[in-house]
């Protein structure tokens, strides 16, 4: 019962901070529902427009091009990224829609857009401040009382992605299965406010991203790391639900389409943290090959 109120405060919260918005190419798309993890929504579909996708760098970084209209964003910005694998990836995208062209499962492009038009006005401190936030109701760090073999199950899964991450930042971080949710030491907050600083704003965005998909700031360092794959951390996410499923079913489809859009969120923001990260130029432009 408490999880169920800590969800619906936390769903107040995202219905508050939520921002309007919508992504665009050249042209505007049509309306948008607005998105919770405060970036751009993307609109349903469109017929495409364009036959071929190109990148081209230009003075700001990595441009893309649909046939010879350059992407814009929403606030009709040039699109531009800082790196060329972000770009390939981007113009992936793009290149793979077919008769129509399905924003919502174009996610790096929508980030793209979120960090480059920035909607929310935020500055580096108040994206770090976002992230750390979730260690208030960071997922793994709530934990039922029963019944014993879901107990069981949250302590054999979880206890060791928190000792990991303890190790590997040098933190406190506790649990509870109070409804005013863990203790966390303002140390531990220190340290992490910290490590996030070493990224940029680009990285930040998606550090934030990933965090609201899996409600876990802990598992989302886990992932950055390397030390767990999306489908162990999107699974070590849902293990409350993973649990009841095995135990009363699934309703047919919902819940594999559910976990399958978790998961590519969770893999593109992954992705797109990296790549904002990543200094090394691309050899070879996968799509002129």
């Amino acid at each position: 019962m408490w999880r169920s109120c800590l969800r619906l405060r936390d769903g107040g919260r995202r219905l508050l901070n939520r921002p309007a918005g919508g992504l665009c190419a050249s042209m505007s798309p049509g309306p948008t529902i607005p998105s919770p993890a405060r970036a751009y929504a993307p609109p349903t579909e469109r017929k495409r427009f364009y036959q071929n996708v190109s990148i081209t760098q230009g003075e700001g970084g990595f441009e893309i091009n649909l046939d010879q209209r350059k992407l814009k964003t929403p606030q009709a910005k040039l699109f531009t990224v800082p790196s060329e694998a972000l770009a390939i990836a981007v113009a992936t995208e793009w290149d793979s829609q077919q008769d129509t062209i399905k924003y919502y499962t174009m996610h790096l492009t929508t980030l793209c857009n979120t960090s480059l038009d920035n909607p929310t006005q935020r500055n580096k401190d108040q994206l770090i401040r976002a992230a750390v936030k979730f260690l208030d109701t960071d997922t793994i760090c709530y934990r039922v009382e029963e019944p014993e073999t879901l107990v069981e199950l949250q302590r054999n899964e979880w206890d060791p992605i928190i000792e990991w991450a303890e190790k590997r930042y040098g933190v406190e971080i506790n649990s509870s299965t109070s409804i005013m949710g863990p203790s966390i030491p303002a140390k531990t907050r220190e340290v992490l406010v910290s490590h996030l600083a070493s990224y940029n704003m680009w990285a930040l965005q998606g550090i934030e991203f990933v965090a609201a998909q899996l409600k876990s700031l802990v598992l989302t360092l886990g992932l950055i790391d390397l030390h767990l794959t999306v489908e162990q951390a999107v699974l070590l996410s849902r293990l409350e639900e993973e649990y009841q499923i095995q135990k009363w079913g699934n309703i047919e489809w919902a819940h594999d389409y559910e976990l399958q859009e978790l998961r590519a969120r969770t893999a593109a923001g992954t992705l797109f943290i990296h790549l904002c990260s990543e200094s090394t130029t691309v050899k070879h432009k996968l799509l002129n090959e």
